[in-house]
């Protein structure tokens, strides 16, 4: 196999806070000598959020084991989930802002077609669902658990509680029309065909356009993890990948 230096463009902020916590859970453990230090364990597993290279590769160009780099970076991966805002976290940041975005994203996996739970007709393909809160600027709050692809995405929100721990905490909420009948204080544009609509229906239609716009920025945000733009773990490892991405993203938003 040929080995190659490569790039990771993350700050050196979120290598010294991935490597720290790391040095601090090996601590907590008893851990003696390992291959890795904290600090090349940490770039490791940035270098497979970030540029989604595969255990084998990184393997090579670290000098450990395939199996020994899934550990590492399945640790390393663990730990930060653990470190991501619940629902009920972000409500209380959210609490501070005049309003949240919410939208739905699809994360693509290698899935057949025979895996119908998977599959999202609105995209046409195979993968997860995960729902995103962000602030009025469209910066990250939160990023829910993934469910597969063909949940729809008021029922997601249903789901998660998104709908329910916003109305209690009296958020105001702006959503697309995907979220049809989620009530609370989830807003929609007024729904029907352009032409049906009213001038004054048209003009909060278009308001609401450009308020709800800013999450597509977050949604950027969370797939510049190139690792996300095309999963082919096992489903069930989706969920601690998408919150470390998350944990990963706002420490280095806090620095």
């Amino acid at each position: 196999m040929l080995v190659y230096p490569s790039g990771v463009d993350v700050s050196n902020s979120v290598l010294r806070f991935l490597s720290a916590k790391l040095r601090q859970h090996r601590r907590e453990l008893g851990s003696r000598w390992r291959r890795l230090t904290p600090g090349r364990q940490a770039l490791l597993t940035l270098a497979h959020l970030r540029n989604g290279h595969p255990y084998a590769q990184l393997a090579a160009g670290f000098g450990v084991g395939t199996a020994t780099a899934y550990r590492y970076v399945t640790e390393a991966v663990d730990l930060l989930a653990a470190l991501a805002p619940t629902l009920k976290e972000a409500a209380r940041t959210a609490s501070t802002k005049a309003f949240v975005l919410l939208d739905g994203t699809l994360l693509p996996i290698d899935r057949i077609a025979a895996d119908r739970p998977f599959y999202s007709g609105k995209h046409k393909k195979h993968g997860m669902n995960v729902q995103i809160l962000t602030d009025p600027s469209g910066r990250l709050l939160w990023v829910s658990p993934a469910l597969p692809g063909a949940v729809h995405d008021v029922r997601a929100a249903r789901e998660h509680g998104i709908v329910r721990v916003l109305t209690e905490t009296n958020i105001k909420c702006w959503a697309d029309k995907g979220y049809r009948g989620a009530g609370g204080s989830v807003r929609i544009p007024h729904w029907g065909r352009w032409e049906t609509l009213t001038d004054g229906q048209k003009a909060v239609n278009r308001s609401h356009a450009k308020i709800r716009a800013l999450v597509e920025q977050a949604i950027a945000t969370l797939k510049s993890w190139r690792l996300l733009r095309k999963l082919r773990c096992s489903t069930t490892r989706i969920t601690s990948l998408v919150q470390a991405v998350l944990t990963l993203h706002l420490a280095s938003s806090d620095r």
